[in-house]
């Protein structure tokens, strides 16, 4: 008797691997986070616990050349990972459709879960990831259709499991495909995460 895995979900694990790029990125999104009157404002209707440039700014490989030297370094890695997904893409490359900054609260900073439409590939780099931050939590993409099936015993290995979260350290750089549910639970850091988040259609 055998059994196997089958359906598996792909999530790539990269390292930006340039320490002086993420300074300049850390102080961008901070630049962004002080003068970004727009997104200051939507982050405060809408309760987003710190900064984010999501609904504000969409030029951002424009609007600073830190930005698009990301975007080079981002165009390598999402190809490795369309290929280790066996993504047909007809001979086109991956292209970023859109870039944004979050800039998180410590304590209490937290993303509800979701997805990411009208994308193929999306992602996170992480560029501050203080002590007591939390991981990103992604969840099996089954679960609505799994009705009356029992919890996963707590050995299960991650496979198996219904929720997986992993840990960032900062030049992480984490992709997925853009259906993957996802969140970021409430953290209990006592500095401010920065990350940058991104879709490649």
């Amino acid at each position: 008797m055998t059994t196997r895995s089958l359906f598996a979900t792909r999530f790539y694990e990269g390292d930006l691997g340039d320490p002086a790029l993420l300074a300049d990125l850390e102080a961008a999104a901070l630049d962004l986070a002080r003068e970004d009157r727009a997104g200051r404002a939507w982050c405060k209707a809408h309760a987003y616990p710190g900064y984010t440039s999501y609904a504000s700014l969409n030029d951002l490989p424009i609007r600073n050349p830190v930005f698009d030297d990301l975007r080079r370094l981002l165009d390598k890695h999402v190809r490795c990972f369309a290929a280790e997904a066996f993504l047909d893409l007809g001979g086109r490359k991956p292209k970023l459709d859109s870039l944004w900054v979050n800039v998180m609260k410590g304590a209490g900073g937290h993303h509800s879960g979701h997805i990411h439409p009208h994308s193929i590939v999306s992602g996170t780099v992480y560029v501050r990831v203080p002590e007591g931050a939390a991981g990103l939590k992604l969840e099996d993409p089954r679960l609505p259709l799994m009705m009356a099936a029992p919890l996963r015993r707590t050995d299960a290995p991650e496979d198996a499991r219904t929720f997986v979260t992993v840990e960032p350290q900062p030049g992480s750089v984490f992709l997925w495909e853009s259906w993957l549910r996802h969140e970021v639970p409430a953290g209990r850091a006592k500095s401010e995460r920065i990350s940058i988040s991104f879709n490649y259609r």
